[in-house]
């Protein structure tokens, strides 16, 4: 994510500081003083024969206080990696998905060019993304945005609330140099009892072939290994022809040790042919226009779509969730008029409680399938 959501001087709001419902958010509808001067900036570097994939991060990095934090520094803020919940579990290991964290930033570090931090902040109100806390629902959340030389933005969000609701979430944009998919990741668990998985390579068209490389072909060895990871997604959410590839890994499941014998390798392998796509692919400036466009209108279809702008409204405020979904989530998004739609929470649950999934389809995991050497097993 190289970040292209911060203003260049952007106001403070007096009473942004109360995180918890006191914050109001700015009035306004389309794309944020920065989406349209980072228009306006890209253009002119592609014009003059500038643009290397820094410029936009180059004036980021000047923008707020804190922007000069290292990786390692960004990586410790506010606890991280945590170790046990904020909220009631009686599990051994009540962070369920924290492995997934720890692994991505272990191999971001290794495998990424130029791995710098992107602040979590919003573009209209200087609003801090980076961690909120309820503590009356025993609820918190941690965010949390990178760029480097391939990417643009990965940002990366940890939902805790004990056995209740655990939630990793991660999203990698290519730098618009390179003409590819979207790598998208979204894991929850309600009550300890059921669990959605989503994993893709969202694609910016219809037709793969309009990506300057395919990709489906590399992911379909993977998917076809973990039949535990081959359910169909719901329309009551998203379209699954729009934004999401044939290859998705998706899963309703009941069986826990999904998450560490089926869904963990699976993720790191599709994390590591994403970057091995973006690698291998030359870069095209004359596609920048083209991709940001693209990508624009992914964040917005995902902004208006995200069932879990209901959580974030119920536990931390519709004004706060307004400006997380618009300026962190989805930062390129055109603002709705009157802001976010708060959609049903997924299975219907209403706002000021916890999401009730849907019953799940359980698929049961594949006995004897084969040992996946190259995946890390996930740390106890």
């Amino acid at each position: 994510m190289k970040a292209q959501h911060l203003l260049l001087s952007a106001p403070v709001v007096a009473n942004c500081v109360t995180l918890t419902g006191a914050f109001v958010a700015p009035t306004h509808k389309g794309p944020s003083t920065f989406q349209r001067r980072l228009a306006t900036n890209l253009f002119k570097d592609l014009e003059e024969g500038d643009y290397d994939g820094i410029t936009q991060q180059d004036i980021l990095d000047g923008t707020f206080i804190g922007a000069s934090m290292s990786v390692e520094e960004s990586e410790a803020e506010h606890g991280m990696p945590w170790k046990d919940t904020i909220g009631s579990s009686d599990k051994e290991d009540p962070l369920l998905y924290m492995p997934f964290w720890e692994w991505q930033m272990d191999f971001m570090k290794e495998n990424l060019t130029n791995l710098r931090v992107v602040p979590a902040k919003s573009s209209t109100s200087n609003l801090d993304f980076s961690f909120n806390e309820n503590e009356e629902k025993k609820a918190r959340i941690v965010n949390k945005c990178y760029a480097s030389d391939e990417y643009r933005k990965i940002r990366m969000s940890y939902y805790d609330a004990g056995d209740n609701t655990q939630v990793f979430n991660s999203v990698w944009y290519p730098d618009p140099k390179y003409n590819l998919p979207v790598l998208g990741i979204d894991l929850l668990a309600f009550n300890r009892k059921k669990y959605l998985a989503i994993v893709d390579f969202q694609p910016l068209y219809d037709d793969e072939a309009e990506h300057a490389s395919t990709f489906e072909h590399l992911l379909q060895p993977i998917k076809d290994e973990y039949d535990s990871l081959k359910g169909r997604m719901s329309a009551k959410f998203y379209d699954e022809t729009q934004f999401f590839s044939q290859q998705m890994l998706f899963a309703r499941f009941e069986d826990e040790d999904v998450v560490t014998e089926d869904l963990f390798p699976a993720f790191q392998r599709y994390v590591q042919t994403h970057v091995d796509l973006v690698s291998s692919t030359e870069a095209d400036v004359s596609s920048v226009e083209k991709v940001m466009s693209r990508q624009q209108e992914y964040d917005t279809y995902s902004a208006e779509r995200d069932p879990a702008t209901g959580l974030f409204a119920a536990m931390f405020g519709k004004a706060w969730a307004d400006e997380f979904v618009y300026d962190f989530l989805f930062s390129l998004s055109e603002r709705a008029e009157g802001g976010l739609k708060i959609p049903p929470m997924m299975g219907g649950g209403a706002p000021g409680g916890p999401p009730v999934p849907q019953p799940p389809q359980v698929v049961s995991k594949v006995q004897g399938k084969s040992a996946q050497s190259e995946a890390v097993r996930p740390r106890p």
